[in-house]
């Protein structure tokens, strides 16, 4: 089964990010392949080298852990607006466009956005 999960907001601040990866990490140990696409300020999420307070929630290790199994998505328009070049996202994650989300839509059993 295709699992296409987009996240919208920021990182920290609000835990829809959080918990939209809590769920694609909860459903890719049920054998399926599951796509993280970030978009807007959850763009933020796929940055390299992030340092939270200890006990906090990472979304960087989040994402690597989903990037075993699955793949994450960031949309290109929406790094160039927030000023994140390639070079800044986790190892494994990987610029994208619009053309290829919407390509993931049609190909996904489900998508959930948070």
């Amino acid at each position: 089964m295709n699992i296409l999960i987009i996240l919208n907001d920021p990182p920290y601040g609000t835990e829809r990010s959080f918990n939209g990866l809590r769920v694609a990490k909860a459903v890719s140990n049920e054998s399926c392949k599951v796509t993280v696409f970030l978009m807007a300020d959850a763009v933020s999420c796929g940055k390299h080298g992030q340092k939270v307070p200890q006990g906090f929630y990472n979304l960087e290790l989040m994402l690597k852990s989903v990037l075993r199994q699955g793949e994450v998505l960031v949309c290109g328009t929406c790094m160039d607006a927030r000023g994140l070049i390639d070079g800044e996202l986790i190892e494994g994650a990987r610029r994208s466009t619009m053309q290829e989300l919407s390509e993931h839509i049609i190909n996904a059993n489900k998508t959930l956005v948070f």
